[in-house]
């Protein structure tokens, strides 16, 4: 043995060459940690003493290769100054080019994931061999970042401009076609045969029949391409990237530039450049969102994990009450997934309906060649539509999804208890309906939840698993398990009106309601909105959600929370209700909706809507996009803090992630709580103090208020 650490070792095999293998202990994954880097730069130098060494192979002991640096270390190393930062990388990046330096040629077996720092390792190898099943990228700048270990250096040079800056831009992961076709890696082979592979090609090295030195001196100099070439090719490019990414998120063009001004150096200059490039975008607020982002989903998920693990039943065969659009959409996801479900309904007209919902969404996959017609075939095997409880004695979870009438649940779900077997889950998809009411129709209230799916299922992320008070564990567990096989980020709530998702968004529109009532253009408002980073302003996401279903939901709101969510005057979206004006659903709400060349809805300014509202606003006039901001923001912000006041929600990730699924807020702003952290909370409390006359939805939780006196904030 060469050299034995934590997380690195290296060994002599025969004819010299040696096996450099990443294998980090107790992790069930290789990352670049504190422990990875300091046992790589001891092996590099061990390699390097060892006078028998004639050729390296990297290699991997787990599954993955390296999924990349370990997120997790980030949070504290970005809150130092951009020179301590970059001194990191520099740091760093000194064990990577000791490695690239070997005297001995170097080829890197890629067997599973290899991705950021893990890519950016085997790029530092002369040669890179993958295995068809793995996948490799940079997505650093899903997290504000971009690539900090020579990526940005030795990805160009290796595959030319236009190549690295759509692998480093955009931040994808790739198969193996697409990596061998643009040069990333240099042979692709069986899984049976990667080790083989690698060794074999070091030794075509050492007989001279490859120069592995004429491939590693591509990576030490500057770019080839004449001077005018190359700033075309970074112009070019960088003007798509720029246009695709929008001004909300600066790395990928930072990423771009930081690429054009070490063009022209050689690599250790150009690694210098990185790193300070590198520790700019590092500082951004959008690195801080996008960084806590990922360690909040990675908190939910493991929460979830414990839910799971602390008694989920079996889930074999899932059935849906309600076969209407919602109904169809939940089958479609069930047997999509893998999990065989029935669809039953009262009416054929219900259950045909059902079926084309499901079959137009397999369709649209095929169309797209992401399944063929054997596959959609299969899958619609899997939803047996019924008109009877036949065969339910025999499932595992109902999910009921009728009409959102809390009678004909409480008899839709009655009825089907009776039907199923002993320790059978029931849940009802519902938006509003108290859980723990609906359960006093039930015979066993701790084997039902709520279930609460967003619309359109396919397509949101989110779904709300909802603990009622005589709600068991084990119940909970079981939905949480279905949700995360069937391809959904379940969180866990507490029951009360509006669940969480709910509860939080109608405040926000209380807040557009009395903006309109003061005069402010709801066109003006939505474009505030979107250039906060909301995919839709507040107008439009009514007319998408469907007006009706939003005033009844509002309805709710007012009598759980009457105190700050009743209103004394009539908000616009009542007008609209009673003009009959629903949305997109009609074809007009706030905007009219025509179909564009694809067949999709499109949304035009109507000028009706300024005539129908103009008795219940006050004058038009022009608002300050700070002040739209704050008007909008802070209901939203306010009542999020209540919910977890209230335990309605555990933890502060799972109260930002659920308005990350559910309604697409800002990634890069990191969710409600991360903005609240973003201004400050003695700042916000003071924020909400200057709008507090406007009512009770813009008043400072005591949480914040004693988080404001204390200093403290929702994420250290």
């Amino acid at each position: 043995m060469i050299y034995s650490g934590k997380a690195v070792s290296a060994q002599l095999l025969d004819d010299g060459i040696a096996e450099l293998k990443f294998d980090l202990q107790g992790e069930s994954v290789n990352k670049f940690n504190r422990d990875t880097m300091e046992d790589l730069g001891k092996a590099v130098d061990a390699l390097k003493a060892d006078s028998k060494v004639k050729g390296v192979i990297v290699t991997s002991g787990k599954e993955v290769f390296i999924v990349g640096a370990d997120i997790t270390e980030f949070t504290d190393m970005f809150k130092q100054t951009e020179e301590e930062i970059a001194g990191w990388c520099i740091k760093a990046n000194q064990v990577f080019t000791a490695f690239e330096d070997l005297p001995v040629p170097t080829v890197c077996a890629i067997n599973g994931i290899a991705l950021g720092g893990g890519l950016e390792m085997a790029l530092t190898c002369d040669f890179r061999v993958m295995s068809s099943q793995a996948q490799v990228g940079l997505p650093e700048v899903k997290l504000g970042l971009f690539p900090g270990f020579g990526g940005t250096v030795r990805m160009p040079r290796l595959i030319g401009v236009d190549n690295a800056v759509e692998w480093i831009a955009a931040g994808g992961q790739h198969r193996a076609d697409k990596a061998i076709k643009d040069g990333v890696v240099d042979a692709v082979v069986e899984p049976a045969v990667l080790r083989d592979a690698a060794i074999n090609l070091v030794k075509e090295c050492l007989a001279g029949k490859i120069d592995h030195m004429a491939k590693r001196n591509e990576k030490l100099v500057a770019l080839t391409l004449p001077a005018m070439e190359n700033m075309m090719a970074f112009q070019t490019s960088g003007a798509f990237v720029a246009q695709q990414a929008g001004k909300n998120y600066p790395a990928p063009m930072a990423a771009v530039n930081v690429m054009q001004q070490h063009a022209t150096m050689t690599r250790d200059k150009a690694l210098e450049a990185e790193a300070k490039g590198f520790a700019k975008v590092a500082k951004t607020p959008q690195a801080t969102a996008l960084v806590g982002l990922f360690l909040a989903d990675q908190a939910v998920k493991k929460t979830n994990g414990k839910f799971v693990k602390a008694g989920a039943g079996d889930l074999n065969q899932a059935a849906v009450l309600g076969a209407g659009i919602m109904g169809g959409g939940i089958a479609y996801q069930s047997a999509f997934k893998g999990t065989p479900i029935i669809m039953k309904d009262i009416a054929d007209k219900a259950l045909d309906l059902g079926m084309n919902e499901a079959t137009k969404l397999l369709a649209k996959r095929v169309d797209r060649k992401k399944m063929d017609a054997a596959k959609m075939g299969k899958t619609l095997s899997m939803i047996r539509p019924t008109l009877n409880y036949g065969d339910f004695d025999n499932v595992d979870v109902v999910v009921e999804a009728v009409v959102e009438n809390a009678k004909i649940k409480q008899s839709v779900l009655a009825e089907a208890e009776g039907k199923l077997k002993d320790g059978a889950i029931l849940a009802s998809n519902t938006s509003t309906i108290s859980i723990t009411s609906l359960a006093t129709a039930l015979k066993k209230p701790e084997n039902f939840a709520g279930m609460h799916f967003f619309n359109p299922v396919s397509m949101m992320p989110l779904v709300e698993v909802i603990r009622g008070e005589k709600t068991s564990d084990t119940t909970v567990a079981t939905l949480v398990k279905y949700a995360q096989k069937i391809g959904k980020n379940p969180i866990v709530v507490n029951d009360c009106p509006g669940f969480l998702v709910n509860r939080v968004l109608f405040p926000y529109f209380g807040g557009f309601g009395m903006l309109m009532r003061d005069g402010a253009d709801f066109q003006a408002v939505d474009k505030v909105m979107e250039k906060f980073g909301w995919p839709m302003g507040p107008a439009y996401l009514m007319d998408v959600v469907g007006i009706d279903t939003g005033v009844h939901a509002a309805q709710v709101m007012a009598e759980g929370f009457p105190e700050r969510m009743q209103y004394d005057f009539k908000d616009v979206s009542t007008v609209m209700f009673e003009n009959e004006r629903y949305g997109q659903k009609n074809g007009v709400g706030f905007y009219k909706y025509e179909e564009d060349k694809k067949g999709k809805p499109k949304k035009v300014v109507d000028d009706t809507t300024y005539d129908l509202i103009k008795p219940h606003v006050a004058e038009r006039k022009e608002f300050d996009a700070d002040e739209v901001i704050a008007r909008m923001m802070i209901p939203m912000c306010t009542e999020i803090v209540r919910c977890l006041e209230d335990n309605i929600v555990g933890t502060a990730a799972e109260a930002d992630m659920a308005m990350i699924y559910g309604v697409g807020f800002p990634p890069f702003r990191g969710g409600p709580l991360r903005y609240i952290d973003s201004i400050g909370a003695k700042e916000f409390v003071a924020l909400c103090d200057k709008y507090a006359h406007l009512g009770g939805i813009y008043e400072a939780p005591q949480l914040l208020k004693d988080m404001a006196a204390k200093g403290q904030s929702f994420f250290g």
